[in-house]
């Protein structure tokens, strides 16, 4: 066979592998395949070759030996073993999520309460005269007789299972109807406020009528404000007890306006101080300071902890005005967009900026016109190769990635006679965009650059997170990057000295502060305690 027809055949098998494997994250799926593209019900276990119905839930089941209708996997191996584990942690998590989310949502049904005045709490049933509390469904359903015989009761239940889903999905059409009509997000939908408004309006009546612009603007306003202020209670006390942190923050409104927030944060959560315009003042250290040295009074001394705020010019020479007239309160410098500095400032290295300048050529190429772009969504089967992230320099670590991923699709692209047939392929930028992805050399960089930028970016997305507070890992995340990327360079001084230099420049005097030092000792204490307990050894002070 003539070597253009082999090298058609392991593209095709290749492709065809690709298509079976799943995007995504699930354990199953280092296990298993899809047998056909199409279907995502169908899937094979890559150690026994048993192909079954169910989907990847399915495989998982077969892999953990759970579930009484699913056949065990027969290997026994190490990765068999491995798989096994892994399968049943995943669905035991997966159970629990959903117990958790189902007892979540009973606490947030409980916690609605509608008088109904005026109704009366018993009706009869319409196929008996035993009288029965009145429910919501009875208000849009037929009543079970509670005379009837077993077979009766059972049959009436189905029918009644039945017209609840219909009416069901009359009344979601209706909602959905307002969430595309006024552009709502969907995601509005799925949060407690609303949840809990469905309740109300369920346990009020039919007929109920919605709240006027005026009462909305007015009345309801004021009630709500006086309901938020009360819940701040709790957090007033959590000052009180352990302190705050003050964050101003300066953003722009869609007039242009400019605005200073304040803004308070403590173990409760952030409250909102004060805000003011400012787009007749200079952002001067000085004005700066003035701002936050006045809610520093208003809070009262003894109730702030740290000032934190990102690392613009005037806000480092506001640091030291504030030092000097309090030096008891700390200045933090925000972590996300100091590690934002580490990014770009290693993306500016030399040997990297290349790489990158490289990518965005290829993409600036690629998306700046509409021919070049339709042959890229065809081969990448609409998925996109340029990924947003929360900042500039995150976002050249999200699209590396993603060409990365799908490196056989481009290079599969830029030798095919569709792209060939471009006319703007046949431009200098074309010629160029060709041959950095043709470039084993620019792969090899790519690989590099990701696994330097790969621990800052888990880094990032830890402080940028509100899952919990990162000031106590922050430090020890920082020595553990450090220590990868030193791993990345086979631990050669002179390939990762620069690296580190930009690292270090700006960790210093903002995360190597008595406070970040202070929150990282019962961390690193915690660490040591448990390594000590797992060795069975007695730990060492």
């Amino acid at each position: 066979m003539p070597t253009s027809e082999n090298a058609q055949v392991d593209g095709a098998s290749t492709e065809a592998v690709n298509l079976l494997k799943r995007n995504s994250d699930d354990v199953g799926w280092e296990y298993g395949v899809l047998v056909d593209a199409n279907n995502k019900d169908k899937v094979r276990c890559n150690l026994c070759n048993k192909e079954m119905r169910g989907g990847i839930y399915r495989l998982k089941q077969h892999l953990a030996h759970e579930g009484k209708n699913v056949t065990k996997c027969p290997v026994r191996t190490q990765q068999s073993s491995e798989a096994k584990a892994k399968c049943k942690k995943a669905l035991e998590d997966a159970k629990r999520k959903r117990e958790e989310k189902t007892v979540r949502e009973l606490e947030l049904r409980a916690e609605v309460d509608v008088s109904r005045v005026g109704e009366s709490e018993e009706v009869t049933c319409v196929v008996s005269s035993q009288p029965h509390k009145l429910g919501a469904i009875d208000k849009w359903t037929r009543a079970i007789d509670p005379t009837a015989t077993k077979t009766e009761s059972l049959k009436q239940q189905q029918l009644n299972k039945e017209l609840w889903k219909e009416r069901s999905n009359e009344v979601y059409k209706y909602i959905a109807r307002w969430v595309y009509n006024h552009a709502i997000p969907f995601n509005a939908c799925d949060n407690d406020d609303f949840k809990q408004m469905c309740e109300a309006i369920e346990q009020f009546r039919p007929g109920f009528q919605p709240p006027s612009d005026d009462l909305l603007r007015e009345k309801l306003l004021e009630q709500e404000y006086a309901r938020t202020k009360s819940l701040m209670q709790e957090r007033q006390a959590e000052k009180l007890k352990n302190g705050c942190s003050v964050m101003p923050d300066v953003w722009s409104d869609r007039k242009r306006r400019s605005i200073m927030n304040l803004c308070t944060n403590c173990a409760e959560g952030t409250e909102f101080i004060s805000s003011k315009e400012m787009s007749d003042v200079s952002h001067t250290s000085e004005v700066i300071f003035e701002l936050v040295d006045k809610a520093i009074e208003d809070l009262g001394l003894e109730n702030v902890v740290q000032v934190v705020t990102d690392n613009a010019s005037n806000n480092m020479v506001a640091k030291k005005l504030l030092l000097e007239k309090r030096p008891q309160i700390f200045w933090t410098s925000c972590a996300a967009h100091t590690i934002n500095l580490m990014l770009q400032g290693i993306g500016n290295l030399p040997r990297f900026k290349k790489v990158i300048d490289q990518a965005k050529a290829f993409t600036i190429f690629v998306y700046g016109h509409t021919r070049t772009l339709d042959c890229l969504r065809y081969f990448m089967e609409g998925k996109e190769v340029v990924r947003a992230g929360v900042t500039r320099f995150a976002s050249n670590f999200l699209t590396l990635n993603s060409m990365l991923e799908k490196k056989d699709q481009l290079r599969k692209m830029v030798v095919h006679t569709r792209w060939d047939l471009l006319k703007d392929v046949k431009s200098k930028k074309g010629k160029y965009a060709t041959a950095t992805i043709l470039s084993p050399t620019f792969w090899k960089e790519v690989k590099l650059i990701l696994a330097v930028f790969e621990p800052l970016f888990k880094v990032l997305r830890l402080a940028d997170g509100d899952v919990k507070a990162s000031m106590g890992f922050i430090y020890g995340e920082l020595l553990k990057a450090k220590r990868e990327i030193k791993e990345v360079f086979g631990n050669n001084e002179t390939r990762f000295k620069d690296v580190l230099v930009v690292i270090e420049k700006k960790m210093n005097e903002r995360f190597n502060s008595p406070l970040h030092l202070t929150a990282y000792f019962p961390v690193i204490k915690t660490t040591f305690s448990r390594e000590n307990v797992l060795v069975k050894r007695p730990f060492k002070r």
